[in-house]
């Protein structure tokens, strides 16, 4: 029987996911916020406000009503800006098939709750964290709609239905592979946005490899610190979810958030570094404060989740924060 998938949003990631299925053979609905998007994906077959240039396969059907996207779907997979979940999800709510998965696409940490998407998922929509998935990994959406060879992780605790939404985004070129650590892979993708931050500004000061690795290394070393102290599996923050995922997007120029630290880092200030986005999100520059409070009621030390708060919110200069950085206590490295 062919799995039917509704992906909600049509950014960049969600409009790449929604044709991962298709090419998969997936039979896949995606929802767009403006009605004439959803008629240019149906005519033209281009989302030109995110992925400009891609062909998007003529078997992807776009429509601007929510309820007729969601129609006898059984995977939804979520892909909006993370801090407006809970408002659009309430809206979604009454049109949601009962048994379908919920698959969260999203990275980020909800703020003034703490709650990871999956959580928000759960409480909005009143469904068991059993129905509930996340897709985490190195997703430069792009290069995947590009169709470029990558690697990505499907985490439900229900691994049945792990297996089913991998076999229904297994693609040619998009390799899915199973996971019950919704927490780990969670985590992995909410703070990779905040030390990607930190690796742009580092980058727009004019620092080289040598820093960038170490940033990559110790933001590494601060979220399995968070992971171990909200029950992850360690192992998930060696893989593709949690160092795959770092790596990709703290080293890419097609990373919003390291480029948006980068216009940092040369001296742009917050706002004029929202600005030049053109309305794509920058996940870490919310998510740093959640994250930041997340490990506040864990006692969690986070020094570079902290900086880069400071930065964004707390008028330290970039260059101010790699002082800091440098400047702190002697550690082991496993501290």
């Amino acid at each position: 029987m062919t799995t039917r998938v509704a992906v909600l949003g049509a950014g960049s990631w969600g409009t790449a996911f929604a044709k991962v299925l298709v090419d998969a053979g997936t039979d896949t609905t995606l929802w767009t916020r403006r009605a004439e998007v959803a008629e240019r994906i149906n005519i033209a077959h281009e989302n030109a406000d995110y992925l400009p240039g891609v062909r998007l396969p003529s078997g992807l059907r776009a429509t601007h009503d929510h309820r007729a996207a969601l129609d006898g779907a059984d995977v939804v997979a979520i892909a909006i800006p993370s801090q407006t979940l809970r408002t659009n999800l309430a809206d979604w709510v009454p049109a949601l098939p009962e048994n379908a998965t919920l698959v969260s696409l999203m990275k980020g940490v909800e703020l003034g709750t703490t709650k990871r998407m999956s959580e928000v998922i759960s409480e909005v929509a009143q469904r068991s964290t059993e129905q509930i998935a996340v897709v985490s990994g190195p997703n430069l959406a792009r290069e995947i709609a590009e169709e470029q060879p990558t690697a990505t992780v499907v985490a439900c605790p229900d691994i049945t239905r792990a297996s089913r939404v991998q076999l229904a985004c297994s693609a040619p070129y998009f390799r899915p592979y199973t996971n019950v650590d919704v927490v780990g892979c969670e985590l992995g993708g909410a703070v990779k946005n905040v030390i990607a931050l930190a690796c742009g500004m580092a980058h727009g000061m004019g620092f080289g490899d040598n820093t960038l690795a170490s940033l990559i290394t110790r933001g590494l070393a601060e979220t399995a610190r968070l992971g171990a102290a909200l029950g992850a599996d360690p192992l998930t923050f060696a893989g593709l979810a949690g160092l795959g995922d770092l790596v990709a997007t703290c080293a890419s120029p097609l990373s919003r958030n390291r480029t948006f630290g980068e216009r940092l880092g040369q001296g742009e200030t917050l706002e004029q570094a929202q600005a030049a986005t053109h309305g794509q999100v920058a996940e870490g520059v919310k998510s740093c404060r959640s994250v930041l409070e997340l490990a506040g009621r864990h006692g969690v030390d986070v020094p570079i989740t902290q900086a880069v708060e400071a930065v964004c919110f707390g008028g330290l200069s970039p260059g101010d924060m790699i002082g800091l950085l440098m400047g702190r206590a002697m550690k082991s490295e496993t501290g």
